[in-house]
This record gives structure tokens, sequence and C-alpha cells, in this order.
């Protein structure tokens, strides 16, 4: 009789109650909203609810994606609300004529939707380009056009609200696409190129590389400018979207009010959806929950008589507890 040898497989480690809650905190987050709305607020459940969170998470969904890029590389972006501002001025200005001259009426729509996205990545380019040539600071850098950038917007419509009705604009806001209302499943789309990037391309495992460790992604020859510039690029370019939505939504242009606070909003979102704010992380999925969680808390407490100001107070809130469980999770 021969006994035959057996080797035992190492039993995986078990993760710790913070890493757990790091890595599925906002799923029961969610839950816990989902729950509290139904017991408590109004109607809750109803279509015109849906309608309303679906289409106010949209625009955080959209420039939070492009946040976890940046935040992926170790940096952040917090010029989102100001570039959304100038590509919100800039639409109106294109289709009303009031910036070129173009009497045919698609064509301008056409280049109210391309030319504002553009030149909010041009400013995404110029963040990254202070940040990879001139070595600054990323919140340094940003804050540039933080401040600028809203004052470009306000310069260019001389302070004026652009109110305006076009249908063809406005379709990206109120229009509907196989009965899911169009800035829904542009967020849908946005989000799931992310997540292949990130996921699936040689691109995506550079962006974590240089958020995991920069000098050494350099040494195993990363160009990290390229990826770093590209990361502020793509945000910039996504804020651009984010801002033609919130005009067409209100068919209006505000220099003074749109994207005011996203940049808040959007740092939430990705920190409460487990991306490590450090970077060498980028969790897609958990910002898309992040920014559901956001809107959740701003729809539960307004809806319940609580003013928008303590909205800010909880997120910012969030934000604490959300890096301290990171932190603390990652030494354990």
């Amino acid at each position: 009789m021969t006994m035959t040898d057996t080797t035992m497989k190492p039993a995986a480690p078990t993760a710790s109650p913070l890493q757990l809650v790091s890595r599925y905190g906002v799923f029961v987050a969610f839950l816990a909203l989902l729950v509290l709305n139904i017991a408590v607020t109004p109607n809750f459940l109803s279509w015109q609810t849906l309608n309303v969170n679906l289409t106010q998470v949209a625009t955080i969904v959209i420039v939070a994606t492009g946040m976890t890029l940046v935040i992926a590389t170790g940096g952040i972006d917090l010029s989102v609300g100001s570039l959304m501002a100038i590509s919100g001025a800039l639409a109106p200005m294109i289709f009303m004529g009031n910036l070129l001259p173009i009497d045919n009426m698609a064509l301008a729509v056409t280049l109210a939707f391309i030319i504002p996205v553009l030149a909010a990545a041009a400013c995404g380019w110029f963040n990254g380009f202070l940040v990879t040539h001139f070595r600054i600071q990323p919140i340094v850098a940003t804050l540039v056009f933080f401040i600028a950038g809203r004052g470009i917007a306000q310069v260019m419509t001389n302070g004026n609200l652009q109110v305006f009705k076009n249908p063809s604009f406005q379709f990206i806001a109120m229009g509907h696409v196989a009965g899911i209302p169009a800035q829904v499943a542009l967020m849908v789309v946005i989000a799931i190129l992310a997540y292949c990037l990130i996921r699936y391309t040689v691109l995506g495992r550079q962006i974590i590389a240089v958020g995991g460790n920069e000098k050494a992604a350099r040494l195993t020859g990363i160009p990290v400018r390229r990826v770093k510039t590209f990361v502020y690029v793509i945000s910039g370019a996504l804020a651009g979207i984010a801002g033609l939505i919130v005009v067409a939504r209100n068919s209006a242009s505000d220099a003074n009010l749109v994207g005011m606070g996203m940049e808040l909003d959007a740092i939430a979102a990705v920190a409460v959806g487990g991306s490590l704010l450090t970077g060498g992380r980028a969790n897609i999925f958990g910002t898309l929950m992040g920014a559901f969680v956001i809107q959740l808390v701003r729809y539960t407490l307004l809806a319940n008589g609580v003013p928008d100001a303590a909205a800010l107070v909880v997120k910012a809130g969030l934000i604490i507890v959300a890096v301290f469980i990171q932190l603390r999770a990652d030494r354990t």
C-alpha cells in the first residue's frame, strides 16, 4: 500500500473588516439610502423620482469618470466645474450666431457640440502640461483654471444669462434613446468605455502603474508625461460634455452657476467609490455607485426639508470618512 503525498495550499489571506468596508461600503451605503427613502420619502418609487435622480446623477458620473482617471495617476483636477462653465458658455454662442456667422442651423448645432468639448479638452491639456513639464503639483496647476476658467466664461458672455430654445441641441439633455434619457445613455457609454480602457488596454495599465509608482513606471519605459497629459485631456473633455448637458437641461447658460461645486461632487464620488486618492487604483464601477450615493444623499436631504447647503457638509464628511477608511485599510 502506497501513500500519496498531498501538498497543502496556503489559505487565501482574509480581508480585514476595514478592507471589506473599503471594497463594499459604497454598495451598503447605496442600499441603506434606498431603504431609507422608501420608508420616509413620499413617492420615492415613482418614475418621476427615478427620472430626476438619473438625470441629475448623469453629469456627476461623467465628470467623476474623468476625475477617476486623473486620480489614478496620483493627480487631481479642481478645474472641472469651471471647464463646464466655459463649455456651457460657448455652445449657445455658436448656435445662436453670436460667435460665428453660420446660416446652416444643423452645422451650427454640430459645432456647438464639438467646439466647446475641444476647448475644454485643450484646457485639460494645459493642466497636464503644467503638471508634467513644470512639475507643478496637480492641486496648484488645476487651481489656475478653477479660478480663471469661470472668469473666462463670464467674460465671454459679459456676465449675462443666455436663454435659448433649440430642440436639436437640447436633445442631449431632454431627448431619449430607446426610451432612455439621452444623458443617461451617454453616461452609461462613457462609464463602459472608461472601464474597458482601464481593464483591457495597455494604456489603462500604464495609468495604474504611473499612479502606483511613477519612478518605477518611468524606469520600465512607460511614457509618464504622455499618460498624465492624456488623463487631464480626457477629464477636460468630459467636463465639457457635462457642461453641455447642464445648459441644455436648463435651457439657459449662466457662467456664474454652471458646474459650481462639481469638483467636490466628482472627488467625493471617486473617494466613496473606493479609488485611492493617492493613485494606483481606478474603480470605475465604484465611482458610478459613489455618484449615486452622492446624488441620493442630496435628494434625501432636500426631499425631507433639509437645506441644500447641508448637503455640502455631508459630502465633505463622506470624503473624510472614505479617505480615512482607505488609509486604514491599506495599513492592515
